[in-house]
């Protein structure tokens, strides 16, 4: 039940990832984006002393968007 939660939260962070950075690319690429982004922002956030991406809840969420953008930016800045 573990990857498949992993692959319903990262569609769905991936999804509102997408709508804030305004990209497209269709589910796989939401799905990508959002587990590699909150892979991504649990580690910025334990960087700064903050916890990681820890189950299905609004903070992890929060986390995982976080790092979904930065990655969608990073992703930008290298296509350039």
């Amino acid at each position: 039940m573990g990857i498949l939660l992993w692959i319903v939260f990262g569609a769905l962070v991936g999804w509102v990832a997408s709508m804030i950075m305004k990209t497209g690319g269709g589910l796989l690429w939401d799905i990508v984006i959002g587990i590699v982004g909150a892979i991504l922002g649990g580690f910025l956030m334990s960087l700064i002393g903050y916890g990681d991406v820890n189950g299905f809840n609004l903070y992890s969420f929060i986390v995982a968007l976080i790092g979904a953008c930065v990655l969608i930016a990073i992703v930008r800045a290298v296509r350039r």
